[in-house]
């Protein structure tokens, strides 16, 4: 099905562009009139809603702006040091100390960051049953962590055990050795999200 037709469609005749909220509600009567099971996505589409978006966002933060509007690199709280951070969370080799950006800068990175961590999840848990709040939830896990590749938690969500998937969030709290009380309440906000996957397409 082309998809972009049908929102063109939608968009021309509401004379107006369309919301985040109406593309991920309209996303949602598609998959459900298409075949794609209410509550268990076989084939998860690798993109994260506004919901997945605003978690990574709150934790994330977009730190270090200053005076001047810029928005400087700031080193990682657990070890002092590397990986230096920039922005909403973007880290990599042309991310260090004395690193700056604009705001428009950090916010296309985290456009493009996102939509690099929604593909490594969808390669990562192939054709599982996942929800749209659980793959938004193991996104944002991805994001911070890098792990989806490796954890545990993928294999159990792949195995469709979703309450052992749900507990093995927690593990994931440590920075530089040491757990750090922002890392304890993102695992537990995510892994809220991953538990609404019953109530996704009644909200």
């Amino acid at each position: 099905m082309n998809r972009k037709s049908i929102f063109d469609a939608v968009r021309r005749l509401l004379g107006r562009g369309l919301r985040q909220s109406e593309v991920d509600a309209l996303d949602r009567a598609l998959d459900e009139a298409t075949g794609v099971a209410t509550g268990c996505r076989n084939a998860v589409q690798p993109r994260v809603s506004q919901r997945g978006i605003d978690l990574i966002k709150r934790f994330e933060g977009c730190a270090r702006i200053r005076r001047d509007g810029l928005v400087e690199a700031y080193p990682d709280p657990g070890t002092g040091g590397a990986p230096w951070t920039i922005g909403w969370g973007a880290t990599g080799p042309d991310v260090g100390p004395g690193t700056v950006w604009t705001q428009a800068q950090c916010d296309a990175r985290l456009q493009s960051d996102i939509a690099r961590h929604a593909q490594d999840v969808a390669q990562a848990i192939g054709k599982a049953p996942t929800t749209q709040a659980q793959f938004d939830a193991l996104v944002s896990f991805h994001y911070n962590t890098g792990a989806i590749a490796r954890a545990t938690l993928t294999k159990r969500h792949i195995a469709e055990d979703y309450e052992a998937a749900e507990a093995e969030f927690a593990r994931w709290n440590r920075g530089g050795g040491r757990i750090l009380r922002g890392l304890v309440r993102r695992r537990e906000e995510e892994a809220r999200l991953y538990r609404a996957r019953d109530r996704m397409n009644a909200s």
